[in-house]
């Protein structure tokens, strides 16, 4: 018997409950993984509770963070389907070469790219200036690109 389903159907439900996943994150939860994880730009490799918190305690600060990462969280672009079919694929994203086009300060696009994982470094920078190049003529004048590495 065959299946009733394609591939494009597996991967178009994958993509469902990865959304539905990463919909209403547990406030509560946020704050207890952020007590043990470190802040990336802290100096010292500081844990957000020993840089935020008094003597392992929460502070106001603490919670506003908590909040804003909430926040963040909650305003997240649905990427699932994206996610989804690049794992499918075999392909990882290059987060080191992700372009954020900007018309002055107002980002107008940004360009998120996935790489088979064994594509020579030297070849995925040409991939990205080819695309550059190309794309360039179809910005504003004022638009300015440049890598985005978050």
């Amino acid at each position: 018997m065959t299946d009733p389903y394609t591939r494009d159907d597996l991967i178009a439900e994958a993509a469902r409950q990865h959304k539905n996943l990463t919909e209403d994150p547990d406030f509560v939860g946020i704050g207890e993984q952020m007590e043990d994880a470190t802040v990336a730009s802290h100096p010292e490799s500081l844990t957000w509770l020993e840089a935020l918190g008094d003597e392992g305690d929460w502070t106001p600060q603490m919670e506003t963070a908590q909040r804003a990462i909430d926040g963040l969280l909650n305003g997240a672009a649905d990427t699932s389907m994206w996610a989804i079919a690049l794992g499918a694929d075999g392909l990882e994203p290059d987060t080191d070469r992700a372009v954020t086009i900007k018309a002055g300060e107002r980002p107008i696009a940004r360009i998120l790219i996935a790489f088979e994982p064994d594509m020579p470094e030297e070849q995925r920078d040409d991939l990205i200036t080819g695309l550059a190049a190309a794309m360039a003529p179809h910005f504003p004048t004022d638009a300015q690109g440049g890598d985005d590495r978050a």
